[in-house]
């Protein structure tokens, strides 16, 4: 690697400001924090007017340093057509938005999952390529190519400038491929399935190095292929960012507040977790528990709620900006997360809980036992995994929280302890990981 000036890095992402959500923070942050560890970062992203965003969050375009350039191609999509079928909004991952499906919904899925292989977003691909063929053209030169996804297409344009100039590649796969959750609700042929797990593969196996976000992801891909070799694979977790949690934390003192951020639907199985609460709201009416819920609630889970007699003490706020998002966390008194109850989802490892753990509160985490999630949990003494059906544990741990509450109604932990996670730390991880080739 030349040491005359810096590294250059071109990173390759759908997901940009303005886009907003969970999607867009990796790869942000990164390109945020780069620069302090000598890293240049050019950013390749889709034009925000012809880009299908499932929601969109303007005040983190304020995020991007001046010093990125951040170059916009067009795209050729889909969506549109979807819209006027159907009258709904973008899909939200694993359908979490659409609630129980009709029958065109069904068919709209099947043609998802057999016409537009890896995604519908594959349409950007060609019009990405043309980008960085252009800036190769006028002789930039690149240390790496980071490329990142979801959309796991995006994958193919590493894959592509690979062949055709040498480039080093880097593969950030923020979730799995042909392992994600709802990969059976897309209803693949066993043709498109094959085909789908042969670009899969192609890029776990071509690409220089892979970076996931769990260790469960790396032994999962690990096990698909077990000839490749382990120290290609970095395990790179999402994180905090510390300029996000400047506010103090103002937990309430009239309430014990219970707060959810981000997509939620009954998947996430919490329903026991609903019964424990209003039997525990019941017991104890001298301490008024409150639920929040900021951003997407399918629904179903509505229902749920309302069955277990709690929507007088719940409230639903709308998909917020980021920065309020992080002011509703400073504003609870406990933190509520959930691993979908899905197959293999002992490394799903959502990245809001960084962010719970940057807001230093007790988590309460609906999920397997010994998962990803859980360990983190307890490596910070912030809690621990509540099985899906253990309602003693989760009365339990209840019982804890409102005895503590009644002594001092701020629960906040008394001990700092996830510093390794934040996003300068692992930033200066993944520059080493550019560095090193």
């Amino acid at each position: 690697m030349p040491s005359s000036r810096p590294l250059r890095l071109l990173v390759i992402t759908y997901y940009w400001p303005p886009s907003g959500g969970a999607g867009v923070q990796r790869c942000l942050k990164f390109v945020k924090h780069l620069g302090s560890f000598g890293v240049e970062a050019t950013v390749i992203t889709v034009d925000a007017a012809q880009a299908t965003y499932p929601v969109r969050d303007e005040s983190l375009l304020a995020e991007v340093p001046a010093s990125v350039r951040v170059i916009r191609t067009g795209t050729t999509e889909p969506f549109e057509s979807y819209k006027k079928l159907t009258g709904r909004a973008v899909p939200y991952g694993g359908f979490a938005n659409e609630g129980k499906p009709g029958l065109l919904q069904m068919a709209l899925r099947f043609v998802r999952g057999n016409l537009f292989i890896p995604d519908p977003r594959r349409g950007w691909n060609r019009h990405a390529l043309a980008a960085v063929e252009r800036l190769l053209a006028t002789g930039e030169q690149f240390d790496a190519v980071l490329t990142s996804s979801p959309p796991h297409s995006t994958q193919l344009i590493g894959l592509e400038l690979q062949k055709r100039h040498g480039l080093r590649w880097l593969a950030d796969l923020r979730d799995p491929w042909t392992d994600i959750y709802y990969y059976k609700d897309l209803h693949h042929t066993p043709l498109a399935a094959w085909l789908d797990a042969r670009y899969e593969r192609r890029v776990l196996t071509q690409a220089d190095a892979v970076l996931v976000t769990s260790p469960e992801t790396k032994r999962l891909f690990l096990a698909k292929l077990p000839d490749l070799p382990t120290p290609k694979f970095h395990v790179l977790p999402n994180g905090y960012d510390e300029s996000d949690f400047r506010l103090p934390s103002q937990p309430p003192p009239d309430c014990l507040r219970i707060t959810h951020t981000g997509t939620i639907t009954e998947l996430y199985h919490i329903n026991r977790l609903l019964e424990a609460v209003a039997a525990c709201a019941s017991r104890h009416p001298d301490v008024p528990v409150r639920l929040r819920f900021v951003g997407q609630v399918s629904a179903e889970l509505r229902r749920q709620i309302e069955g277990a007699g709690l929507l007088p003490i719940t409230e639903f706020l709308a998909f917020v900006p980021h920065e309020e998002s992080v002011r509703h966390l400073m504003a609870a008194t406990v933190l509520l997360m959930a691993i979908p109850d899905v197959p293999r989802n002992f490394g799903i490892l959502p990245g809001k809980v960084f962010e719970y753990l940057a807001a230093n509160k007790p988590i309460l985490c609906v999920g397997p036992a010994g998962s990803d999630a859980d360990n983190l949990l307890q490596e910070c003494a912030a809690g621990h995994a509540l099985p899906y059906e253990d309602v003693g544990l989760m009365q339990e741990t209840l019982e804890g929280l409102v005895a503590q509450w009644r002594i001092n109604p701020n629960l906040d932990l008394p001990v700092i302890s996830h510093e390794r996670y934040s996003r300068q730390a692992l930033t200066g991880r993944l520059a080493g990981i550019i560095s090193a080739g």
